[in-house]
């Protein structure tokens, strides 16, 4: 039998699973190791060991122990960093927070370490907490950024095919191709979406812009709405399913609407 080998990291709480009468596995995107599985025992009757950190979307520092990469860790301490007590207090703020760590989950990779992914979870999350006048909106930036981390980024700046650059005018966004396309090229995908030119600009802004700076960023109605239908369709391509917790935030927002 292979000994457990002992490790430490920094970590983001991505989701939790409760498992048999105490114990929990809970799912880390770490700042050395990429996401770690691992199980918490007796997390759901030791207070003292897991208080306020096995949370979704708190900040932690981990030790924890594994036979081999494959292998479900054994979570043996885990104490918060950072609980961003001031979204729990806000329902849309947990709604969005939930959903910057649910993306995340969906897109890294067990194992692999991604530097860029964890600091874009780290630091959006700060920003909600500090910023507050982000709404989902703001969240089209935070999903093109992460797509550039996991090696995704949409073309949004030229079409495609023919490589000419995005000006006035539609565009349509072609997921199969991970990209827009022009009028004069078109596209045979029916997932294609319609997309004008501003909503591209928008879009471009915000994923270079410093991050605390993308609270400024304004939308109309029409690039919300464009964005929004953008990155869910590319989104939803790439997984092959709707993420849960978007559904949720959008279905709270209706019923207060």
């Amino acid at each position: 039998m292979n000994p457990r080998t002992p490790l430490k990291a920094e970590a983001f709480v991505l989701r939790t699973l409760d498992y048999g009468d105490s114990d929990r596995i809970v799912t880390f995107l770490t700042d050395e190791f990429g996401k770690v599985r691992g199980i918490a025992k007796g997390a759901r009757k030791s207070r003292k060991r897991f208080a306020n950190a096995l949370e979704p979307f708190s900040r932690v520092r981990i030790l924890f122990s594994r036979r081999s990469r494959d292998s479900l860790a054994l979570i043996e301490a885990s104490d918060p960093v950072d609980h961003h007590e001031a979204l729990r207090g806000d329902l849309e703020k947990t709604l969005l927070a939930s959903y910057v760590v649910d993306l995340a989950d969906h897109f890294s990779v067990e194992g692999k370490r991604n530097d860029a992914l964890f600091g874009l979870v780290r630091d959006f999350l700060r920003l909600l907490d500090r910023e507050p006048a982000l709404t989902e909106d703001h969240l089209r930036f935070y999903e093109i950024r992460l797509l550039k981390a996991s090696g995704f980024e949409p073309v949004l700046d030229r079409c495609t095919a023919c490589r000419c650059e995005a000006g006035s005018g539609t565009w349509r966004f072609d997921p199969r191709q991970g990209g827009i396309r022009c009028g004069a090229c078109g596209t045979g995908d029916p997932d294609a979406v319609a997309v004008t030119a501003g909503t591209l600009k928008t879009l471009l802004l915000g994923k270079d812009v410093e991050l605390e700076r993308i609270g400024r960023i304004s939308f109309t109605r029409q690039a919300a709405e464009e964005s929004r239908v953008l990155t869910a369709c590319f989104i939803r391509h790439l997984l092959g399913r709707e993420i849960k917790s978007l559904q949720v935030l959008r279905a709270v927002r209706r019923l207060e609407g």
